[in-house]
């Protein structure tokens, strides 16, 4: 009977502390104190790359500005905030991946370069002035015209994954 009370008992406590205590993990959102930052001010990324893409100014800037406003609660502003984010587009580039037997290339790879300056006027310490690069292979044998929409959409969203995670989100 005593040890039954016993397992009854344990049983309890270990129940009470499993639902007392749990541990959470926010993979997709921002790891900000938001008593502190309240704003965000996303500028412009404009395009200094040799070969030029003129919509992707503006696919790249949509796309952070979206997952800044789903991922956080900051408040985006045009002008002082707490936080900034800004940059250019510095690098837009093909070259040929694989090879053929006769020396042509199958598969040509997209690769987007952005640098990022990252400006937390609360905490200097935080502050980042870094480059991020993505990429997408395609079949050689398709035009760039045909494609480009695509892989620049597909290549914004991972470029913005990366900044979002090396700032916001305090990876």
């Amino acid at each position: 009977m005593i040890r039954k009370i016993l397992i009854l008992f344990t049983l309890a406590i270990l129940a009470g502390i499993n639902h007392s205590c749990s541990i959470s993990y926010k993979f997709n959102g921002a790891a900000l104190d938001y008593s502190i930052y309240k704003t965000v001010h996303i500028g412009e990324f404009p395009i200094r790359a040799a070969l030029v893409y003129a919509p992707l100014q503006q696919t790249f800037e949509n796309e952070l500005l979206d997952y800044v406003t789903r991922n956080t609660r900051l408040q985006t502003v045009d002008g002082a905030s707490d936080l900034e984010i800004d940059g250019e587009i510095t690098g837009y580039s093909l070259t040929p991946q694989a090879v053929t037997e006769d020396a042509y290339a199958s598969r040509t790879r997209l690769t987007i370069t952005v640098r990022v300056r990252y400006t937390d006027t609360k905490k200097d310490s935080n502050n980042i002035d870094q480059s991020f690069s993505a990429y997408r292979d395609f079949d050689a044998s398709q035009m760039l015209m045909d494609v480009q929409d695509e892989l620049c959409q597909q290549i914004a969203k991972e470029l913005v994954e990366l900044i979002f995670n090396a700032t916001l989100g305090n990876w």
